[in-house]
């Protein structure tokens, strides 16, 4: 059974920083493509950011050169470090982790969920 398990959320100051991390059991990390994603209330679930089993990122222009997505095989382990936060991050955020099998199969598992929520 697939399990990503998000901790590391809470409420912050606008400015100040969390990290966020994602436990997966039942799949290994290194060979899939690991996300972050996000929905803020009334809105669509997004992208914030992504690595791929290779390493390349990439990220959601809202959040280029704040947050910074990682990943440790060995812990079988996703992180999102967020820094100088602002109250527009706030959102439930959200663990991603795909693979394409075949031409016609893809693997995909989401985690419950985490909020963030920066506010003064």
């Amino acid at each position: 059974q697939v399990q990503l398990v998000e901790s590391g959320g809470g409420l912050v100051q606008p400015g100040g920083s969390l990290r966020l991390s994602c436990a997966a059991s039942g799949i290994s990390t290194s060979i899939y493509r690991m996300g972050w994603y996000r929905q803020a209330s009334g809105k669509q679930r997004e992208l914030v950011a992504a690595i791929t089993s290779g390493g390349r990122t990439n990220y959601a222009d809202s959040v280029k050169g704040r947050f910074t997505i990682s990943r440790d095989n060995a812990k079988n382990t996703l992180y999102l470090q967020m820094n100088s936060l602002k109250p527009e991050d706030t959102a439930v955020y959200y663990c991603h982790a795909d693979r394409v099998i075949t031409a016609t199969s893809y693997n995909d598992y989401w985690g419950q969920g985490t909020q963030v929520t920066v506010s003064s």
